[in-house]
């Protein structure tokens, strides 16, 4: 007599422990997709030396389909749009490889090929960290950063090979 109304006590703490957990673990996920979200603001926060290309290397790498559409995506990711990596990551491996196999003969050397590899690297990590959940703000940021560095520092390298590659030197 005594034992019946102890059981339904219990299942009924049970029962409403139980649906606290869940809207807390909702409330949690909502807020830590609204701290990853990237603005503008916070990518134009970040310190990097940014490299233009120099007129000859625009007019070699013209035809380098694959180079334009990582400055595109580099302009996007400055705006805060990484849409880019939500895509299946076919297209980013497609990009990925052709960028290696389309490289322009008068750029292609071993440190270009070296940077190119490094720019890979960097797109595959922030295509990795931008699709999970668990990563934080500033580790995304840190990505984004890394990712700018070693375009920027492509685009330097390709200035230095071209740049060396017209230089004249007459012997006596």
């Amino acid at each position: 007599m005594f034992a019946k109304p102890l059981y339904i006590l219990s299942f009924l703490l049970l029962f409403s422990a139980c649906k606290k957990t869940q809207e807390i673990t909702d409330e949690t996920e909502i807020e830590q997709t609204k701290s990853q979200e990237i603005t503008e603001l916070d990518v134009s926060k970040l310190k990097y030396i940014e490299y233009a290309l120099d007129s000859k290397t625009e007019d070699i790498i013209a035809d380098w389909d694959e180079y334009i559409q990582v400055e595109d995506l580099v302009a996007d990711i400055k705006k805060g749009d990484l849409t880019f990596f939500d895509d299946s990551k076919a297209t980013v491996k497609l990009l990925l490889r052709e960028l290696k196999d389309n490289i322009p003969e008068q750029v292609n050397s071993p440190s270009i090929t070296a940077r190119v590899l490094v720019l890979e690297t960097k797109i595959l990590k922030l295509e990795s960290l931008t699709n999970l959940s668990t990563t934080s703000k500033e580790e995304l940021l840190e990505t984004i950063k890394e990712f700018f560095v070693s375009f920027y520092t492509l685009s330097f390298q390709m200035n230095k090979k071209v740049e060396f590659d017209n230089r004249s030197i007459e012997r006596p």
